[in-house]
Parts: C-alpha cells; sequence; structure tokens
C-alpha cells in the first residue's frame, strides 16, 4: 500500500501543509499569517494553537481524515548539531523545540503539531535535515575569541534538496559540484557545497546580511554597549534582533509583496533598505567563494523571495562574475521532507533517534 504523507511546515509567517501519496503530491497548501495576527501572541510557541486551528480545519476542508495517514513529516528546527538524515520526533526533540535552547524559530511548532496529529492518528511524526544540520570544515569554526565558536544553523532542508535538484536536471553529480546555495526567505542562509557537503555557511540567526525579520552580523562592541546600558535581558535582546530586526526594524513589515510594492511606486525608502540587502547578501556569496577558491561551478538562488527577479537581479549584478546563476524560486521543503520520511518508511535508510 502507498504511504500517505501529511507535511507540515510552519514559517514565520505562513504555514505550509501537503499530503503526498508516495511520491506524488497530492494537493499543497499555503495559510498565510497577518503581522497583525501574530503580533497578538507573545512567542512563537503561544501560536501553536492558533496554528494547529487553521491546520485542521484545512484538512477539513480537504476531506482528510488522520486515519488514512501513514506518517507525518514536519520540518525540523534549532536543535542540537546533527548529522544529515531523518529523526523521529519523540519527548527529548519537543522539549528542547519548546525550551528553545538554540534559539526560538517559527518551524520549531511543525513538529510540534505534526506530533500531536501523529499521537492522535496512532502513527509517528518525524524531522528530515532540520536547521542544526552540521558538515563544516574544522577550520570554519573558528569565530576570533576561543571562548566562542560559530553556531551551524542554517535552512539545510531546501538547500539540500535544491542543490540536489540542480544536479539531476543538469546531469551532474553532486558530490562532485562546487556550489553556492542562496535561500531567500524571512530568514537569509548560504552555504557552500562541495564534496556532497555543506562545508561553510551563512547562519542568519546571527551572521552576515540581513533579512526580513534578522539583524543579521551586527558591530559586537555597539551591541554591548547599547544592551549594557539599556540593561537588556537575553531574551528581549534577542526579540529585538530575531523578528524584530532587518527589514522589519526598517520597515516595519516582514510581507516582501508589500515591500515590492513600495519599490514600484518608487518610495525610495524601500528602495534603500532592499538594495542594501541585497548588497550584503552578494558580500556573503563573495565570501563563500573563497572557501573554495573561487573555483565556483553555479550559483543558485532559491526560497520565496527568489521570485522576484528584482531581488535576485539586484544580487547577481555583483555575483554573476562568480559563476553561472540558476534561480528556484520557492523551496523544495516538502518533497523534501516527504520522500526523506518515504526513505525511512521504505528501509532506504534508518530513522535517527534524537537524543
Amino acid at each position: 500500500m502507498t504511504p500517505s504523507i501529511l507535511v507540515i511546515n510552519t514559517g514565520n509567517t505562513s504555514s505550509k501543509i501537503a499530503v503526498f501519496s508516495g511520491h506524488k503530491a497530492l494537493w499543497t497548501e499555503t495559510i498565510r499569517h497577518d503581522d497583525d495576527d501574530l503580533r497578538t501572541y507573545p512567542d512563537i510557541n503561544a501560536q501553536k494553537e492558533y496554528r494547529q486551528q487553521l491546520i485542521n480545519q484545512t484538512l477539513k476542508k480537504r476531506a482528510v481524515s488522520i486515519s488514512t495517514l501513514t506518517a507525518v513529516a514536519a520540518r525540523g528546527g534549532l536543535l542540537k548539531p546533527l548529522k544529515s538524515g531523518t529523526y523521529r520526533v519523540n519527548e527529548a526533540m519537543l522539549s528542547d523545540l519548546c525550551e528553545g535552547k538554540r534559539g526560538i524559530h517559527a518551524s520549531h511548532l511543525s513538529a510540534q503539531i505534526g506530533h500531536t496529529i501523529a499521537q492522535k492518528a496512532g502513527i509517528s511524526c518525524f524531522v528530515v535535515d532540520p536547521i542544526s544540520v552540521d558538515e563544516l570544515d574544522d577550520v570554519a569554526r573558528y569565530t576570533g575569541h576561543p571562548l566562542f565558536e560559530r553556531e551551524v544553523l542554517s535552512h539545510a532542508l531546501n538547500m539540500k534538496a535544491v542543490a540536489k535538484r540542480h544536479c539531476a536536471e543538469q546531469k551532474l553529480s553532486y558530490p562532485d559540484q562546487k556550489l553556492i546555495v542562496v535561500h531567500l526567505g524571512t530568514g537569509i542562509s548560504l552555504s557552500v557545497h562541495q564534496g556532497g557537503r555543506m562545508i561553510d555557511i551563512m547562519n542568519p540567526s546571527e551572521e552576515g546580511a540581513f533579512s526580513l525579520d534578522r539583524a543579521g552580523g551586527l558591530p559586537c562592541l555597539q551591541v554591548a554597549k547599547y544592551v549594557l546600558e539599556k540593561q537588556m535581558d537575553y531574551k528581549s535582546f534577542r526579540k529585538m534582533v530575531f523578528g524584530q530586526g532587518g527589514l522589519f526594524a526598517y520597515l516595519g513589515t516582514t510581507d516582501f509583496l508589500k515591500v515590492l510594492d513600495e519599490i514600484k511606486a518608487n518610495n525610495t525608502q524601500y528602495i534603500s533598505v532592499v538594495g542594501a540587502m541585497a548588497y550584503q547578501i552578494a558580500k556573503e556569496i563573495g565570501a563563500l567563494a573563497t572557501v573554495v577558491s573561487g573555483q565556483l561551478d553555479a550559483i543558485l538562488f532559491t526560497g520565496g523571495m527568489a521570485h522576484s527577479e528584482y531581488l535576485v537581479d539586484l544580487i547577481a549584478k555583483r555575483t554573476r562574475f562568480l559563476a553561472k546563476i540558476f534561480t528556484y524560486p520557492g523551496e523544495d521543503e516538502m518533497e523534501a521532507l516527504a520522500y526523506g520520511v518515504l526513505r525511512a518508511l521504505n528501509g532506504e535508510e534508518d530513522a535517527l533517534e534524537y537524543e
């Protein structure tokens, strides 16, 4: 019997769900969340019931009974450093996601909601290639002070899936290619791939370019002075730079479609801020190119904002000298989640346990 898999992928401004029959997506739906609705909740965890209710309503509308499901696939979050693979959601994982030791992210709701649905259906919930996938070379772990080490957090699921998709479509061997993948989502991740591994990344939580709601890399001395003078606790500061930073801090919105409308209306403030974001992304691409001594085979753009030719062109004009550019708008995350769970269900790879 062909497995039926419910896929759940919660992002900052949307919740995406799909049902797959084997490798075939029967349907996919994106539930959009308005900024004003989300502001009524004090944190991500508080949004669980709100988002779960909307997901249940969508399943009812689509006439999907959870009794017909074989498994649930959920997007992974800011977990412990993990090797690439498919992990069964367990109490240890749920505890870490709720507590958010490595930070709070909207993706944490995917496994929480997925686990609740799976329990009711008497099936298992899994995550695939979570944000904390760590394949870095040792040299990439240094920061500049022995008390601190880089945290490896990225949109690993989509970046790995897009890199493999590109190689399959171009009839290339993924391990033989040297690629930079740029995920243009609410958070912006970059990764450089060599030998089938992401050997270095840009962590959108605290490094590099700012994005829709994240401040990216900030001047550390100015930050330390500000936090001390304002006597801020860690949670308050983190919310300021992760969730209320980036374009949101400058423009008051995380809705990039609204931002593009303002740009079309020749709003100079919006043009300047988006131009600065593109400038910073281009700089990070240049930095990662040095990791492979500039010997790149391609630069791949993906994520929701990759639908914007305006943004991609701003970045490409500064980076196309490095390698040929390919654009894969949106995400392959839903397929990647479903396929990872299918491999575990079919015995092609072992389902891993989170400890």
